[in-house]
């Protein structure tokens, strides 16, 4: 289960900076995990999780396999990419195409590096992309609305399901509001996510700081923080500079150096993670002596389509789920001494998995 963010931003923003530093980092975790460059623009990084290092280590695992995030590297934005200006067109397409946004906000001060604006103003460059990705939802909106008008007036109930979805968007994006604002029943879920309306993306506030400011942010940062809470978005402080000199150095020199710094640990770490908190994910684990492996799930999600997420023939023949919380799992010793202290639970088809579940999956082949 494979769950994209796109990096999105506005010209020498410091987007390429950090998505090299991704990249950097993802070919040196190669060697620990599966890892391929799609494309030139696309790479997967590992979600740090301290608990699967735990868990392998208790269990002896021989291998060890992280859940990973793909980042992708979207063409630079300029103002009127709704109408097709600059690449415009591909940016938007792109942009479908991800499970959340990672907006790169300049939030630092150099006289060296041009803004395409000639100013520097982090939430009038939010509001820029913000606008041009509800202009283009405006525009696919009402071109749909006409070409369903003669299967609404013919009582199709998927159109007049559509039409009433549409509208209300529109209201909102009219409102210049995103189309995220948008109240959905669990009814019209999946065919609100049809629509398939850039504005709904979930929007990660990646706040590029200079390196005297990483620890702390700055007050450009700070009116991003507030942007992001007034809007129910996510942010995040980083300094695009210090995760490329961190990603060329080997762990011990990036521990000093982060050290040096003031930082507790390195900026993509935090970015990984709230993205991944962003698209309410969670992890859960296989563990045994040949690999201890982390799995990406939704919240919510029920015992036998997390099994699916390992191999589809699982969930098709799923009976049950055992399963030991990471905490008894560490607590005992392993899962040996969890099971024989009755902390080891059989679980059926209705059970949700939560977050650090160590699970086995019996199913019917």
């Amino acid at each position: 289960m494979g769950f994209k963010m796109g990096i999105v931003g506005l010209p020498n923003v410091g987007k390429s900076t950090l998505f090299n530093a991704l990249t950097r980092t993802a070919s040196a975790q190669a060697a620990n995990f599966p890892f391929c460059t799609i494309e030139p623009n696309v790479g997967e990084v590992a979600v740090p999780d301290a608990r699967l290092n735990r868990l392998a280590g208790i269990a002896n695992s021989r291998q060890i396999i992280p859940t990973r995030m793909t980042f992708v590297d979207i063409a630079g934005l300029v103002k009127g990419a709704s109408q097709g200006e600059g690449l415009g067109n591909q940016f938007l397409a792109n942009i479908r195409e991800v499970d959340a946004i990672a907006h790169v906000l300049r939030c630092f001060e150099d006289g060296d590096v041009t803004h395409v604006e000639g100013r520097v103003d982090p939430v009038a460059d939010a509001e820029t992309i913000d606008t041009e990705l509800m202009l283009a939802d405006i525009e696919s909106i009402e071109k749909r609305l006409q070409n369903i008008v003669r299967k609404v007036r013919g009582g199709d109930k998927e159109a007049v399901q559509q039409e009433r979805l549409m509208k209300a968007a529109l209201e909102a994006l009219e409102d210049g509001r995103p189309a995220r604002v948008v109240e959905v029943d669990e009814e019209d879920a999946k065919a609100w996510r049809m629509l398939q309306l850039l504005s709904t993306k979930p929007v990660l506030y990646v706040c590029n700081v200079g390196e005297d400011d990483a620890a702390d942010g700055n007050a450009l940062s700070a009116r991003v923080a507030e942007l992001a809470a007034q809007q129910g978005n996510a942010h995040v402080v980083i300094s695009a500079r210090i995760e490329e000199e961190i990603s060329q150095l080997e762990p011990e020199e990036a521990s000093l150096f982060l050290e040096e710094m003031g930082l507790s640990e390195a900026g993509l770490d935090r970015l990984i993670r709230a993205g991944y908190e962003l698209l309410h994910l969670e992890t859960y684990f296989t563990v045994g002596p040949k690999e201890a492996r982390a799995w990406t799930i939704r919240s919510g999600t029920t015992a036998p389509r997390a099994a699916g997420v390992i191999h589809g023939d699982f969930e098709k023949g799923f009976i049950r789920a055992e399963t030991v919380a990471y905490e008894e799992f560490v607590s005992h010793g392993g899962e040996a001494a969890a099971k024989e202290a009755g902390k080891m639970r059989s679980e059926g088809k209705s059970y949700i998995v939560k977050d650090g579940d160590v699970l086995h999956f019996l199913f019917n082949t």
